[in-house]
């Protein structure tokens, strides 16, 4: 029998992926040894280094490197990390800002420029709000740690205003003390945490707001894929399938666990009817797996992060995946 292939895998334990850290789910033909890493940390050290043989990555960063010809991962359909940003806006309570347009003309933390979550909240903003990225005045930091830059280069259009904070400054330091008026940002800055007065969500109850959008857009943003080193993918073509089948058979173990209603797999008193909301509003398959099934929110990015200059060509969606990975088998 010949020797299974021993691959790193670098990701952050969901629910979703933990049968694969506890061997539950094992990826065909190979041994895996998985890193526990918080998505921060794998991003920088993938795309910066190449470190994993299968990593969770940043999708406006894969993007951002498949138009340039540069990439050295190829993807799998695989979407760890889903999330709607309309909480993702932090704002100052004392600028005036009561709606989007109000952020017109204002200085907008943000951890970097081409992060997934910001390309998301730049385009609801501009197609659902009228409110166009070159209309904000945006400063890169660090959300606690100052000094933090983008992972990879990017060249934005000219009349896109983008300037570093001080090195001795964080996002969370600059929200709080008035240097700027908002933070967009996947995370919460410690300032808003801490019940700071002045620091506030744009949409304070953004869960009727987000389900709207779904409602509308049928728009379930799309924030991290897997990604497999590309050399390893050339040499062993049966590999995109086999890692694909494994996160589809992980996240099928999740979605059992969350619908137990006899022993909750989460530590909620309401869990299952939490699940059950989601599939009423958003399908039996609400965090879906697979490209035909995301296609429509995969073009949508693409188009995002085109028109907001991060990727100088439109990058058709299904040159993100591998090609083995687009359809899978069926009985």
């Amino acid at each position: 029998m010949p020797a299974k292939l021993n691959l790193s895998l670098g990701c952050c334990q969901y629910d979703r992926t933990r049968a694969l850290f506890d061997g539950r789910v094992q990826v065909e033909g190979c041994e895996l040894m998985p890193l526990a890493l918080d998505p921060e940390e794998t991003f920088h050290r993938a795309f910066k280094t190449q470190e994993f043989d299968i990593c969770e990555i940043s999708l406006s960063s894969h993007t951002l490197n498949i138009a340039r010809g540069s990439a050295k991962y190829v993807a799998v359909p695989a979407f760890l990390s889903r999330a709607f940003r309309h909480s993702g806006i932090y704002i100052r309570s004392d600028r005036g800002i009561e709606c989007p347009a109000d952020l017109r003309g204002k200085k907008i933390g943000i951890p970097e420029y081409q992060i997934t979550a910001n390309v998301w909240i730049r385009g609801l903003l501009q197609h659902e709000y009228g409110v166009q990225p070159h209309e904000l005045l945006w400063r890169r930091g660090g959300l606690e740690e100052p000094g933090r830059q983008e992972r990879s280069p990017i060249r934005l259009p000219a009349n896109i205003d983008v300037q570093q904070l001080p090195s001795d400054l964080s996002l969370s330091q600059a929200l709080a003390t008035g240097e700027i008026d908002a933070v967009f940002s996947a995370k919460a800055p410690s300032c808003f945490l801490q019940g700071d007065p002045k620091v506030k969500r744009l949409f304070a109850d953004f869960r009727p707001v987000e389900s709207a959008y779904y409602e509308k857009t049928k728009l379930f943003p799309t924030m991290h894929v897997v990604g497999i080193r590309a050399s390893l993918a050339q040499q062993h073509p049966w590999l995109c399938t086999s890692v694909f089948k494994a996160f589809l058979q992980a996240k099928e173990i999740a979605t059992k666990e969350l619908s137990q209603i006899g022993h909750f797999a989460v530590t909620l008193p309401w869990g299952v009817a939490e699940m059950q909301a989601s599939q009423a509003l958003m399908g039996e398959d609400f965090w879906s797996y697979g490209y035909e099934a995301n296609r429509h929110v995969l073009d949508t990015f693409m188009a995002y992060h085109h028109e907001q200059g991060l990727s100088e060509r439109l990058v058709n969606s299904a040159d993100l995946f591998a090609p083995s990975s687009l359809e899978m088998a069926k009985n």
